[in-house]
């Protein structure tokens, strides 16, 4: 059963941040939705792309009206980067392409936190801190971990950090 215990470890990871935000964020301006439907802009579609076109879903998005800041943030549960072609060490580019894809494809102009929102892919780690970004068209996206090996009061203060510091 490793692999059904593999993807309830995710999805508890998942769970675990979704509701950590919306106990810590409570009172502070912060709108947390976890699992949000996303949907294609599409302009032209044929008959049969409904059965085979896959369907888009967030794990967490964070929304502050005040700041007008909207967060989409992925959760993983695998080391952040991997063993490339080219190079010891790199992101995985699939990871990447799916953030690139809720950011660009909820765009709306009548919804200004769309026009810069921010992504961030967020894995697990023991003893193992990870911060880095890029901005691209507009919008960053953010390669972060939280170190699973330091205490609960360290672990809030890094989640908490993490859309503060951003």
């Amino acid at each position: 059963m490793p692999d059904k215990e593999q993807h309830w470890l995710r999805k508890l990871f998942e769970k675990g941040i979704a509701g950590f935000y919306s106990v810590a964020l409570d009172d502070t301006g912060w709108k947390v939705y976890a699992g949000q439907q996303c949907n294609w802009q599409i302009e032209a579609r044929t008959d049969g792309i409904d059965a085979i076109l896959p369907s888009m879903k967030t794990d967490i998005v964070l929304e502050n009206a005040a700041t007008e800041s909207r967060l989409i943030l992925d959760t993983k549960f695998n080391a952040i980067t991997t063993r490339g072609w080219h190079r010891d060490q790199t992101l995985r580019s699939g990871y990447i392409y799916q953030m690139y894809a809720y950011l660009r494809t909820q765009e709306h102009t009548d919804d200004v936190m769309s026009l810069n929102s921010t992504g961030m892919l967020l894995h697990p780690s023991i003893n193992v801190e990870v911060d880095e970004s890029i901005t691209t068209q507009g919008h960053e996206i953010r390669f972060c971990t939280v170190n699973l090996g330091s205490n609960a009061a360290m672990i809030r203060e890094q989640l908490l950090g993490l859309i503060t510091n951003g």
